[in-house]
Formats: C-alpha cells, sequence, structure tokens
C-alpha cells in the first residue's frame, strides 16, 4: 500500500501520498501544531482505510481539512491560508522543531506552491500518443480475453491446463478454469497501469512509467497466447 512521505527543507513542505502530491513553500505555512491542541475534536474521514487517513472534512474552527495521514496518534495540523492539511510524520515533535529552526534561517530559494491531485496524473498522461497507445492497447487485450474466454467456456466442457509432459496423459479440467487468465491479466494490467502513474509524476522517472506499461500489454498479449495454446491442445 501506499504510504504519505513528508519532506521538509529551508524552503518548502512536501506532502506525497501515491498520486497526491503537495508542495507547500514555508512562507505561506502559518503553523504547524499537534491535533491535541484543537478545543474541538478533529474528527476522522468517514470512510478511513486501513493505513490511510485520506479525505475532506470541515472543521468549525479550521474550516475545509484535507488529510493526508497513516496513523491517528500522530496527527499534525499544516495550516495555509486556503487550506489545512493534516499529516502524520513519525516524528511529530520532530518535524515541528525542524519547521521552527527553518523559519528562523528563512529561505534560500523560493518555491511556487504545487498541488498534484491523482485526476491531473490521468489528463496529463493521457495527453500522450505513447501512453494512449499502450493503455488502449491494453484495454482491448483484456477485453477481447474476457469476451474470448466467455464464449470458449459454454462450447468447450474441458481443456487440457497445467504441465504436460512427453508420454504422460493430459490432464484436463472444466473449461470454466479458463477465467483465471482474463481475471489475473485484468488485475495485472490495473496495477501496472496505477505503477506507471506513479511514475509518471515526474519528468526523470516518466521513461519507467511507459516500460511498467508497455509490460502490462506485453504480458495481457501473453496470456492471450496462453489460452490460444490451450484450446489448441487436442484433450
Amino acid at each position: 500500500m501506499w504510504h504519505a512521505d513528508y519532506h521538509l527543507d529551508r524552503d518548502s513542505l512536501a506532502i506525497k501520498w501515491g498520486l497526491r502530491v503537495e508542495d507547500i513553500p514555508l512562507s505561506d505555512i502559518e503553523f504547524i501544531r499537534s491535533s491535541e491542541d484543537l478545543t474541538t475534536p478533529l474528527a476522522l474521514p468517514s470512510l478511513p482505510i486501513p493505513g490511510g487517513l485520506l479525505g475532506m472534512r470541515r472543521h468549525p474552527d479550521l474550516g475545509a481539512v484535507e488529510f493526508l495521514a497513516s496513523d491517528s496518534k500522530k496527527l499534525l495540523l499544516v495550516a495555509t491560508a486556503k487550506r489545512v492539511f493534516v499529516i502524520s510524520p513519525e516524528n511529530p515533535s520532530g518535524l515541528t522543531q525542524s519547521f521552527a529552526r527553518a523559519t528562523e534561517l528563512g529561505s534560500l530559494s523560493p518555491v511556487e506552491s504545487k498541488s498534484v491531485y491523482p485526476s491531473f496524473v490521468v489528463t496529463q498522461a493521457w495527453g500522450s500518443g505513447v501512453a494512449r497507445y499502450l493503455w488502449l492497447t491494453t484495454l482491448f487485450l483484456n477485453l477481447g480475453l474476457f469476451i474470448w474466454a466467455s464464449l470458449i467456456i459454454p462450447s468447450t466442457p474441458i481443456v487440457a491446463l497445467g504441465p504436460q509432459f512427453v508420454g504422460s496423459a493430459l490432464e484436463t479440467v472444466p473449461s470454466s478454469q479458463l477465467i483465471i487468465f482474463p481475471v489475473a491479466s485484468l488485475l495485472l494490467s490495473v496495477t501496472g497501469w496505477i505503477a506507471g502513474l506513479y511514475f509518471y509524476r515526474w519528468e526523470k522517472q516518466r521513461v519507467l512509467a511507459f516500460i511498467v506499461w508497455g509490460s502490462s500489454m506485453l504480458m495481457s498479449l501473453l496470456f492471450l497466447l496462453a489460452v490460444l495454446f490451450i484450446i489448441t491442445t487436442p484433450v
């Protein structure tokens, strides 16, 4: 599972969770303090996931609050003029002290505020012709595999599935087990698509995104060829 990553230097506080990125100049941060300092308790996201506190909430004193945290026992509030972010660094007091020291020293080179949302990454990647080709090809291969398997299963009662040895009898199974191939292909393709988007966020790592997407396309093709090999093997 993705986890939150927080990096503080003399110029900015970078918050990263999966495809979500928030880079906040120190000059934009009004304060960083523990959530325990609030007079009105902070309500957690309505649909927390294991190891992840993500989502928006409204607080009567703070207004809009966005959670980018993982541990409800280590929550820190990062207040800016637009929004309050809730994070959970491994060492909350250490990050608070580092912020105080960085503020006293001053910024070395002012940076601009940056917000990256998952939808923005998808839109940006879709603008690449290579990415579109890899995505659509993988999608059509998976759709074709699902349709093909659904047509084979009713018309072919048994298939030879598993390693076959020279001179040994073929081990047959019900053709319904062919559904394993399109399901596995789809799950791996979705995983590869998300992993590629993760790398695509950074210019220097975009080649890794294309490698992952290309590997997903090749994998889907291999699943398709595996089904072709199975149904052409006489039983």
